[in-house]
Parts: C-alpha cells; sequence; structure tokens
C-alpha cells in the first residue's frame, strides 16, 4: 500500500497524480490519500508515503512515517524543493523505480521535544528540522538557561534559542546564523538568536547528548517544524533529544547531489555580483544567488504554496 499526502492546494485531480493511481492500480498496489491539514493516520501496510507539495508538505509527512519506520518519497509542487527528490512529472517514473527497487535511503535524525512543567508533561513532538523557542513578540530579551545532559554550559539573554538537526541546518538555523551541517549527520545544532553578548556562538552536539532550555522568567513561545504554538512561562522546561527512529527518505541521486542543492537553490559559492562568466549568453538569463541568508527548507515550508 502507498499513500499520498497533498498540500491542500494541490488539486487531487492533477493529472500526474491520476497516471499514478492507473499506474499502481495495474501494478496491483493500494492507494490511500490524505491532505496534510487532515491529519491521517497510517493503515497498516503502509510502504511508501509520498508528498505533493512542498518541503512544508514533508514536514508535516515525516512526522507521520518516520514514527513508524516507512519512508518518504517528496515530490515538489512548491518554491523550493530542497528536500524533496522529484518533480511531479517525475512521479511515475519514480513509483517504479521505488517498486523495482532501484533506489537507495537518506537516513535522517528526527527531535524528539517535551515541554515540561514541573513533573508534568504538557506536551510533546517530534520534527524533522527544529523546535524554536523565542521571546513574545512585545517582551524583551529572553533569558535562557541551557544544559547539556544536566549540565549546564551557560545562560544567555537572546531573542530565542533553535536547536535544530542537520537538516534542519539549512533552514530557520542558517538564517540564524548557524552552520550548515551534511545532512545525513546524527547531531544537532544549537544556535541562539540575536545573542546580546558577542560571544555566545553556536553549537554543534553529538546525537547521544540530550539539551535542555529553561526558561528563569518571563514567558516565550515554542514550536516545532513551524507546528502549533506552545506557551511556555517561568519555570518550564523544553527537554530535547535525537528520537529513536530515523527517518527513511527515497533518494535516486547519488549522495552528493546535497553539495548540488546548496549551490543551486541556496546560491552558495556563486557571486553576488555578476562576473563576465556570468553574464547571459544569447539571450538567456543567469539566475543570480540571494544577496540576503535564505530562509532555506524549513523556513520555506511554512510558506509552502504550490
Amino acid at each position: 500500500m502507498i499513500g499520498f499526502i497533498r498540500h491542500p492546494h494541490v488539486d487531487a485531480e492533477l493529472p500526474a497524480l491520476v497516471q499514478a493511481r492507473r499506474f499502481l492500480e495495474q501494478a496491483g498496489v493500494r492507494v490511500w490519500e490524505a491532505t496534510r491539514e487532515s491529519r491521517p493516520t497510517l493503515p497498516r501496510g503502509t510502504r511508501l508515503v509520498v508528498t505533493l507539495g512542498g518541503d512544508g508538505t514533508l514536514l508535516s509527512a515525516a512526522r507521520l512515517a518516520a514514527t513508524s519506520d516507512v519512508p518518504v518519497l517528496g515530490v515538489n509542487l512548491g518554491r523550493l524543493g530542497f528536500l524533496t527528490e522529484l518533480e511531479v512529472d517525475g512521479l511515475v517514473e519514480g513509483l517504479r523505480r521505488f517498486l523495482a527497487g532501484e533506489h537507495r535511503f537518506d537516513e535522517r535524525t528526527l527531535v524528539q521535544v517535551a515541554l515540561e512543567r514541573g513533573r508534568r508533561r504538557l506536551r510533546q513532538a517530534v520534527g524533522l528540522n527544529e523546535v524554536v523557542l523565542q521571546r513574545e513578540a512585545a517582551a524583551g530579551l529572553a533569558r535562557l538557561r541551557l544544559l547539556v545532559d544536566g549540565q549546564e554550559i551557560g545562560q544567555i539573554d537572546a531573542d530565542g534559542v533553535i536547536v535544530a538537526t542537520a537538516t534542519g541546518s539549512t533552514a530557520y538555523a542558517l538564517a540564524a546564523g548557524g552552520p550548515i551541517l551534511e545532512p545525513t549527520m546524527e547531531g544537532f545544532v544549537v544556535v541562539p538568536m540575536s545573542p546580546f553578548a558577542l560571544t555566545v556562538r553556536p553549537i554543534v552536539l553529538p546525537p547521544n547528548q540530550d539539551v535542555t532550555v529553561e526558561l528563569p522568567r518571563g514567558a516565550a513561545l515554542a514550536s516545532v517544524d513551524g507546528g502549533p504554538i506552545w506557551r511556555v512561562r517561568a519555570g518550564d522546561r523544553l527537554r530535547v533529544r535525537a528520537h529513536g527512529r530515523r527517518l527513511r527518505m527515497v533518494r535516486f541521486t547519488p549522495p552528493d547531489r546535497f553539495y548540488t542543492l546548496l549551490r543551486q537553490k541556496l546560491g552558495w559559492g556563486l557571486p553576488l555580483v555578476p562576473t563576465p562568466s556570468s553574464l547571459p549568453r544569447q539571450g538567456k538569463a543567469v539566475a543570480r544567488p540571494p544577496l540576503s541568508a535564505p530562509r532555506g527548507a524549513g523556513a520555506a515550508a511554512r510558506a509552502d504554496h504550490p
């Protein structure tokens, strides 16, 4: 059985989706479908989840699929498509190759987050990109106490803090000044957001260490992969650790494609000012890199419009 999760703006009668249904029917494979906003459950026997949208649709499906150890194949109908593997015209061929075993799995670390108040666990969630804890709009700087495996590493004043996976390092964390991690790495990056002290810089941690962020005073907001907002108050804690399972993403391209995507979609290493060799030739336009840090896959996912 194969499932399709669509962005709500994607037509259920999209020609590529109609062709995919017909192909799978002829191959004897059952199909189920849902939109990402419908909060679907994963039917027993699902072999693959296919997302139709952008990176945001893939992030939504990742939380559903990873906890059941079901792989995900992303089909790009959005704007950036940094995480997805196929464009929509390659959907049927991608399904054929998956059923034939002509693919590899790209394993990604997931972040598991819990909001605690005293001895109570109020909320918990799993994400592919990051958890963000930030001050409320009208408040001053948030005071945050950071601990790694229970050992305090510091107390900082900042707009907030991001704890991101390697996948999320090219999303919100990158826009906040964090480093780019190769996406199959299993660690985390802790990125302070506009800290008061210039010496407070991002830290990369191994996956076997838990991160705790405490809010000694005031109030703040937290979210996982841009999902529902959690209200955090003085004395609350966010506990962050690697999830017990990794997400398996279906790939048909070689592992070094990541570095090609950095250049093509994020403009990494391209000149900010056009050089003679990059000027248009014979009327062809040459794409220029963004002049400011891109918001990346996760941020684009929060404005995921096909």
